[in-house]
């Protein structure tokens, strides 16, 4: 299939190109480089061989999403391109909004004028707002924690509407939980501009010493050790998730938990990478963050179920992986 791959260069998106290209997909790649390195096209190409086709973009502009579709004969779109750091969303709650919400809505117009009737979205498991976890994809929605979660719900709404509209476009709303880990060959991983945002590059550049320490945001949740409680995956098995959702997929609303079904505290993190890696992660509590929630965990048997999909790597593997890549 020709894959247009919205946000490719990113974290997620740059891995799930590779996943992609290895099962002989043609992926061609949008992305304004807001939160991503030109870099990173040059590793997707040393990692598998191939040069992926790369537009600088941006796909909340009609101009320039309709000349790609015009260039392109897409079989299908899978959508990363949205701003993603929970606690900027609450400091910047209408670039969240038009960013993320617009994207959306510009992508599916441009599917439907070019017959492309196959989306997958980049959803998340903030849509389950404090639902109890395990989170199971039947639940009631409630984002209300913060406007990245809103986005998200709200997406996910457009999207189904999208279908009623139009029952040959299909969509697969994947509602990921925390990614983390990197390529194995060390090439790729969660290299954001500026401070991280994430867990792990914020603990992988204070084993380095690019950072003096590490902030913990909470010791007072009611969870084993007082820190919030997270889904960690492998980036790797999350992108082989995008895989099978877009090669599956032929009609209707398909939503999916992509997560390993079981939670790990943020103390947790740091005692298996210092262990796995043996180095020092100096870490200070602090005030929780806003929007923050204490335990979100996924039940992932559906996608196991409909997908073929399983999780392949463990807790130290995403250690070893991350720090391979930092030190990279």
């Amino acid at each position: 299939m020709n894959i247009l791959v919205t946000g490719g260069l990113g974290f997620i998106g740059s891995h799930t190109c590779v996943e992609l290209i290895d099962k002989n997909h043609r992926v061609i790649i949008a992305d304004n480089l807001s939160n991503s390195k030109i870099e990173t096209l040059d590793k997707i190409e040393k990692i598998t061989g191939v040069k992926a086709d790369f537009h600088k973009i941006d796909v909340t502009i009609d101009s320039q999403v309709e000349d790609l579709f015009k260039t392109y004969k897409f079989d299908g779109v899978i959508h990363f391109a949205g701003y993603k750091a929970v606690g900027e969303s609450v400091e910047k709650p209408l670039d969240y909004y038009y960013n993320n919400l617009v994207s959306t809505i510009k992508l599916s117009q441009m599917c439907f004028k070019y017959n492309v009737n196959k989306f997958v979205f980049s959803s998340s498991a903030t849509v389950y707002g404090d639902n109890e976890s395990p989170l199971k994809e039947d639940m009631e929605l409630l984002p209300r924690t913060n406007p990245y979660g809103e986005t998200k719900a709200m997406s996910e709404r457009i999207l189904k509407d999208a279908n009623k509209a139009n029952p040959y476009f299909a969509v697969s709303l994947l509602r990921y939980f925390n990614p983390i880990g990197a390529h194995k060959s060390g090439l790729l991983g969660e290299d954001p501009n500026g401070i991280p945002n994430n867990l792990l590059p914020y603990v992988s550049k204070v084993a380095k010493g690019d950072l003096e320490k590490l902030q913990v945001f909470g010791n007072d949740y009611d969870t084993l050790d007082g820190t919030g409680v997270r889904d960690y995956i492998h980036v790797v098995d999350l992108a082989e998730g995008h895989v099978a959702a877009i090669e599956s997929l032929d009609k209707g609303v398909n939503i999916y938990n992509l997560g390993t079904g079981k939670g790990t505290s943020v103390l947790q993190v740091i005692e298996s990478f210092v262990k796995v890696n043996r180095v020092d992660v100096p870490y200070e509590i602090v005030g929780r963050r806003p929007g923050d929630i204490a335990i979100c965990y996924a039940d992932n048997k559906k996608a196991e179920e409909e997908l073929g999909w399983k999780v392949k790597r463990n807790i130290e593997d995403m250690m070893r992986d991350s720090w391979r890549f930092e030190k990279s």
